[in-house]
């Protein structure tokens, strides 16, 4: 069979071959230093590793976490003083706190790094017992909806305030919802996403940053404006839990049994209260300062100056008379440091008589069962409060030790979370 001539073969032999450039070399110059070869394998890192490029690492870290303590400082000083930022973050509570009491939940969404911001805010309402879920706005669009029941309320994270997957996601949530937004912008109406929703519903909690993150690190990847969201929303999260539960701190650790914290709890709940109390004999008894223009009377100063010795931070004025490491520290103006003790306020001194008596074998976990049990009824509120003090009994029957009631149980804004 005779071979056919193909269009390949056919422009091959008819292509005439290329001629050399005049204007190029046709040998290639002298070269006085023979270049040497390149290695096959990359160097090792440690060899193009200097000094000066680790302090430029330093500098680089030092400078992202700067950027984000003055953004901090820039929200807090705006939670402080703007109105708007206020009535955001008291209305969030608020409406958070009545969602829960409602047998509603809280549904949280966002797209990106905010999502995952959303993610975590969700895990630690969880841990709170305040009942949260995250919902992916596309997600939601594709059958998720359905997870939105009729008392919930939504918390939106989004740093620009018009992020499309949320503005489509919200065309399909009924307008009775409330809706809160985690977002830079500084006042509701200008954020897009409120737009056609009742103003009653929506609650601004404004999270801006001083600086954007390109002008601080010349790429406008989520760092600051992540930072500002994550703290702002465990601030809602404390609060919100305060709100709720008498004991957060309670609440937390039965959701937490598992981890070092759980741990943790464990051994707190399984120590006596005698190993945590601050021993009476050793707490320092406060001495009239040695000033030429002086009152003969002890004063807040006097107080102060033997606090400061305290290693627990206790002070007494005789052997049955105290003054509790909380109040020392609210004596804070130079008038209250110049008054006579007994005129520094009700509660700041607790005689004897005062005290609460509690068992030093008693474990930690039975006392604030016990407290809590009480505090259920008027008359425990009455007197296990606030700068109570709790006396611990030995086996000899006498009080040796003493206890802040707010470092065993969380007894208002004021307390502590617990030992």
């Amino acid at each position: 069979m005779e071979d056919r001539p193909t269009m390949t073969a056919f422009m091959l032999k008819n292509q005439p071959l290329t001629p050399v450039s005049p204007l190029l070399p046709t040998t290639l110059p002298h070269v006085c230093e023979p270049i040497p070869p390149l290695p096959m394998t990359p160097p090792d890192a440690d060899e193009v590793l200097d000094a000066a490029s680790n302090e430029a690492a330093l500098r680089t870290g030092l400078h992202v976490i700067w950027t984000a303590k003055d953004a901090l400082e820039y929200m807090w000083d705006l939670l402080h003083s703007d109105p708007v930022a206020q009535e955001g973050f008291m209305n969030a509570v608020n409406t958070i706190s009545r969602t829960i009491h409602r047998g509603g939940k809280l549904v949280v969404s966002g797209v990106g790094k905010s999502g995952k911001i959303a993610k975590k805010v969700e895990a630690t309402m969880n841990s709170f017992a305040i009942r949260t879920v995250f919902l992916h706005p596309t997600e939601a669009v594709h059958g998720d909806l359905g997870i939105i029941a009729e008392n919930d309320a939504l918390l939106l994270f989004t740093f620009s305030g018009r992020t499309q997957e949320l503005s489509a996601f919200l065309q399909h949530i009924p307008t009775h919802h409330p809706l809160l937004i985690i977002t830079s912008h500084k006042h509701p109406s200008s954020c897009p996403l409120f737009a056609n929703r009742p103003p009653a519903k929506c609650i601004l909690l404004p999270a801006p940053i001083p600086v954007s993150e390109t002008a601080s690190f010349g790429v406008a990847a989520p760092t600051t404006s992540t930072t500002t969201a994550l703290v702002l929303s465990d601030a809602l999260a404390i609060a919100v839990a305060r709100r709720l539960y008498p004991s957060p701190a309670e609440v937390f650790h039965r959701y937490h049994p598992g981890g070092a914290i759980g741990v943790s709890a464990q051994k707190i709940g399984a120590r006596r209260m005698g190993d945590v109390a601050v021993h009476v004999a050793d707490v320092p008894i406060a001495q009239k300062h040695k000033h030429p223009s002086s009152s003969p009377t002890l004063t807040g100063l006097d107080v102060l100056l033997a606090a400061a010795r305290s290693p627990s931070g206790w002070v007494r004025l005789s052997s049955d008379t105290v003054i509790a490491p909380r109040q020392v520290q609210k004596l804070g103006t130079s008038a209250e440091l110049d008054y006579p003790v007994h005129a520094l306020g009700e509660g700041v001194v607790v005689e004897k008589g005062d005290w609460i008596s509690i068992p030093a074998a008693s474990t930690v976990e039975e006392a604030r069962g016990w407290i809590e049990e009480m505090r259920l009824g008027e008359r425990g509120r009455t007197f296990l409060k606030q700068g109570t003090v709790l006396g611990i009994v030995d086996a000899r029957g006498e009080v040796s030790g003493v206890v802040e009631i707010e470092d065993v149980v969380d007894v208002g804004d004021a307390g502590g979370g617990g030992v």
